[in-house]
């Protein structure tokens, strides 16, 4: 009997049974399609060995005029400008007291130091830079005062605490002698309040940090007490941030990274500047800033400081600082009224979408009076989470709570193999951490999210959108860039235990950030080894791979094959065999009517020899012969 080829659609397809995808793919990791066939997706490595604090939400590339390039990184903590390899801090003050303000307390033998500042408005977590403070008589010399501090915890209105460290980190343990109190010069300036790291649904007990009000109160949803987001524009070589729910504020490049953002509204010339955005952009050709769930204009022409989740509000043309709608300018304002809060903004093809929790509308440049005019495209698609939605060269796609949608100036669905399986085991409640990407080198558009039992992202879904396959796969990563300013993919991880990010350069080697990348694998559906009742016997099996990582001719993949005899048997895995370039064919003794077959990494070799593999699939064939019905 000749020997049968196998070669399955291209694409994961879950939708169905096991039995009913025959001759298609079932399950992957680590796996993409290119041409129709599974390979092996690129390595990550470290950017940089500098560090970041907290989770980042979001990156944003841009170059300035003298060609610098810069990378915006909004974390749950801070807000970071990449220049070359350092991550400098330029996260905005929210206040700065006046000296003497803050006065410390120290325990001997404790390391915890309590601050005392009337009404400091800070959080758990939040940073403080103190200045101006003397030695407290011991071992908290002025100098370990005299830093940048995260808050411990708040534990009054006018109190909260600190973990004393030197300036390279290290405790620092009060003495009998610390029985200061930092003297009358101290200087405490506050960075704006730090969010979270997971989505609240609403307001209530609880909601808030701990000791953030009393016992039994009302916590409402702000931008501190809420997963933090951020937006990010670049205007011109400047930028123009937001964290979601809180403040817009505006980094001038032309004075260097030492320098923090500001609010615009401090801004010389600030002319009624929003206080409150949910997200900020700046529009294509016509270059006007743009602040969606902006604080609205009050009878008496000033901001509420309270956002309106379905205005938009936009600054005059080339105009930062000019917010006041006037009969010499372009600035002006809108609201929807479809849904009850704007979720999410992209810039498209000479328009800008703008979705709701109900609808999309299309938001365009039409000139004077108006500015800008709306039209609603659909009611009733909306949008998972704010960063959900990807512009691509084939147009806007994006992930709403129950499907895939595409818009190119006419809304569509996507048709996807793995949406039962991406949406039933999904967690709605973190849904606002799911956030889009575009790997335009391989034609795909992808969502990282949090599967159903996790509060942190664990799973991604990817759709070629020139094959129109999908596959999917588990990874965390929190924010995501293409390339384009940079050569390569870049996208964070945040170590749980530690609090410390990191920025990798992905799609590049074959490995993990110089460890290998195991638990790859691709997994076809049960497929008939023969016609009607008779069992089958494979005799053996000629691999069809092609190895394409930098470790050479010792690259190894397994190959498995599973089987049963009844669909609703469990699987039983016949045979595990090794597969290198030499490789020309692989002896089995199997006996069965189903069959399964797996590629996947050699997980259980030693380490060497698993770095620098890549793999492609091919046909594989095997000699399938009649072994009887018993």
């Amino acid at each position: 009997m000749p020997l049968q080829k196998y070669i399955f659609r291209p694409g994961v397809n879950k939708e169905g049974t096991d039995y009913s995808n025959e001759g298609g793919w079932f399950n992957s990791n680590l796996v993409r399609f290119r041409k129709g066939l599974p390979e092996k997706i690129g390595g990550w490595a470290k950017a940089t060995l500098n560090t970041f604090v907290g989770t980042a939400r979001g990156l944003h590339t841009w170059v300035d005029l003298g060609l610098t390039k810069y990378l915006g990184v909004g974390t749950t903590f801070k807000y970071y400008v990449k220049q070359g390899d350092i991550f400098n801090d330029v996260t905005p003050l929210r206040s700065t007291t006046s000296a003497g303000d803050v006065t410390f307390a120290a325990t001997n033998g404790s390391s915890t130091v309590t601050i005392t500042d009337t009404s400091h408005g800070a959080a758990t977590n939040d940073f403080v830079t103190f200045s101006g403070a003397a030695s407290l008589g011991g071992n908290v010399t002025a100098t370990v005062l005299n830093q940048e501090y995260q808050i411990l915890l708040v534990t009054g209105t006018n109190t909260y605490t600190i973990t004393a460290k030197d300036t390279s980190g290290a405790t620092v343990t009060a003495s009998g002698s610390d029985s200061g109190n930092g003297g009358s010069s101290t200087v405490g300036a506050y960075q704006i309040n730090t969010g979270l790291d997971v989505y609240v649904e609403g307001s209530g007990w609880g909601a808030g940090t701990w000791s953030s009000g009393t016992w039994g109160s009302v916590s409402p949803i702000s931008a501190s007490s809420q997963l933090r987001l951020w937006s990010h524009d670049n205007f011109g070589e400047d930028l123009v941030i937001n964290p979601r729910g809180g403040g817009v504020f505006y980094w001038d490049e032309s004075s260097g990274t030492s320098q923090r953002a500001v609010a615009l509204t401090a801004l010389s010339g600030a002319n009624k500047a929003p206080t409150v955005a949910l997200q900020v952009l700046v529009s294509d050709i016509d270059r006007h800033v743009v602040c969606f769930g902006a604080d609205p204009l009050s009878a008496d022409n000033l901001r509420t400081s309270v956002s309106d989740p379905l205005l938009i509000a936009w600054s005059d043309q080339e105009n930062v600082t000019q917010w006041e709608p006037l009969a010499t300018n372009t600035a002006g304002s809108l609201r929807l009224s479809a849904g009850s809060s704007i979720i999410g903004a992209i810039r498209a093809r000479q328009e800008t979408l703008v979705w709701t929790d109900t609808s999309l509308y299309s938001m365009t440049f039409i000139g004077q009076p108006f500015t800008f005019g709306v039209n609603l495209v659909n009611e009733g698609v909306g949008l998972i989470g704010p960063n959900a939605a990807v512009n691509s060269p084939k147009g806007v796609f994006w992930m709403d709570k129950k499907g895939f949608y595409t818009y190119n100036g006419s809304l569509g669905d996507i048709p996807c193999t793995v949406q039962n399986y991406v949406f039933s085991d999904l967690n709605e409640g973190q849904s606002f951490q799911t956030f889009g990407f575009l790997n335009k080198e391989f034609d795909e558009v992808g969502w990282f999210y949090c599967s159903a039992d996790s509060l942190v992202i664990d799973r991604y879904v990817v759709y070629n959108y020139e094959e129109g396959s999908w596959t999917i796969g588990e990874l965390t990563r929190s924010a995501w860039v293409d390339e384009g300013i940079f050569n390569n993919p870049m996208a964070t991880y945040t170590d749980a235990s530690t609090g410390v990010g990191y920025l990798y350069n992905h799609e590049t080697g074959n490995d993990a950030d110089g460890l290998p990348m195991d638990n790859v694998f691709i997994e076809s559906s049960d497929f008939d080894l023969g016609e009607g009742e008779d069992f089958q016997s494979i005799k053996r099996i000629i691999p069809d791979v092609k190895f394409t990582g930098s470790g050479g001719n010792g690259q190894t993949i397994n190959m498995v094959v599973k089987t049963r005899n009844f669909p609703a048997e469990s699987l039983s895995t016949s045979t595990t065999a090794t597969c290198t370039s030499s490789t020309s064919k692989i002896d089995t003794r199997i006996r069965a009517r189903q069959a399964v077959l797996r590629i996947e990494s050699d997980d259980d070799n030693s380490e060497g020899a698993r770095l620098g593999v890549g793999f492609r699939v091919g046909a594989t064939r095997m000699d399938v012969q009649p072994n009887g019905r018993r």
